[in-house]
């Protein structure tokens, strides 16, 4: 058996190669990166991570990125705006009801930092949590003042100075309700998240106009900065078809990195981990970790081209 096209081959050889020996390398290298940091980007990027299409990877991909640019030394804040809970089970995150959380910061009774929680999983990785509570926001946002700018309004430079990050991910519901349109007035980027499968681009057209909308009447300075491709499956040829019409349509938006369909993606959330902390040497935690890569060097490309 040949030894694997990677370049751990060295450590590979050393040890005596074998699929296992190969893995545990791989996840050497995502746990203690040789490269060390990423760059921080020349200001605070807050990213929304939209679709309203569910079963896309949304709130699985937040947690990932966020999570390989926190083992990197980016400090890092996931606001869970799904009021399932999802990211906040997958950072293993207080999220009972009563527990301090982006509904008590929403409706203005504590703050952003009062309501982050540090993760087990990293230093550098914090979460505003979701609990059973956030089910009634949009109803109730309807007859609050300012209600699609709650979110931005706490979402302050001093607000999120008291934390301290670089980089902020928005976990939105998968809908186009008023608690997403919450997530885009608070952010400057929107991240979408397409799966390699046939409905892929259905309702995205859908999607593009509520943010047209927003960017007209709201938030001038939202773009859609980042495309990424999940649930690739390189064994169908409809999965080859979906990329490259996505990245046809959308050019250099387009991550070059996809996320592999992976079981091991699928299990670390009941776990209560990222796939980067269930199994960093599987090709789902190599693969977030490259997209991560890519949006940290974005961030720095970003300062050159306004420059």
């Amino acid at each position: 058996m040949n030894p694997p096209p990677s370049d751990s081959a060295e450590a590979s050889q050393e040890m005596g190669w074998t699929p296992i020996a190969e893995e545990a390398v791989r996840a050497a290298s995502v746990l203690h990166p040789k490269e060390g940091e990423l760059p921080r980007p020349f200001r605070r990027r807050v990213l929304t991570v939209a679709n309203q299409k569910g079963g896309v990877g949304k709130t699985t991909s937040t947690v990932n990125l966020a999570a390989a640019l926190a083992v990197h030394g980016l400090k890092t804040l996931v606001i869970d705006l799904d009021p399932q809970g999802n990211a906040s089970t997958a950072l293993d995150i207080d999220h009972r009801s009563g527990t301090p959380s982006i509904y008590e910061v929403l409706i203005g009774e504590v703050s952003i930092a009062e309501a982050a929680q540090q993760s087990e999983q990293s230093p550098n990785l914090f979460c505003v949590p979701a609990t059973i509570d956030l089910a009634g926001a949009e109803i109730e946002l309807v007859s609050m003042a300012n209600r699609e700018t709650r979110l931005k309004e706490a979402l302050s430079s001093g607000a999120l100075d008291e934390i301290g990050v670089d980089y902020v991910f928005i976990d939105c519901p998968p809908s186009l309700g008023l608690l997403t349109v919450n997530a885009m007035v608070a952010a400057q980027e929107v991240l979408i998240p397409i799966q390699c499968e046939y409905y892929a681009l259905e309702g995205l057209g859908q999607l593009l106009s509520n943010i047209e909308l927003v960017q007209q009447h709201l938030n001038r300075e939202l773009s859609v900065s980042t495309i990424l491709l999940t649930m690739y499956d390189g064994r169908t040829k409809l999965a080859d078809q979906v990329t490259n019409e996505v990245r046809n349509h959308f050019g250099d938006t387009v991550l070059k990195t996809v996320i592999p369909r992976s079981v091991k993606v699928s299990e670390a959330p009941g776990y209560g981990q990222t796939v980067l902390a269930y199994d960093p040497g599987s090709r789902g935690a190599m693969s977030y970790l490259d997209a991560a890569k890519e949006i940290a060097e974005r961030g720095v490309n970003e300062r050159s081209s306004t420059t």
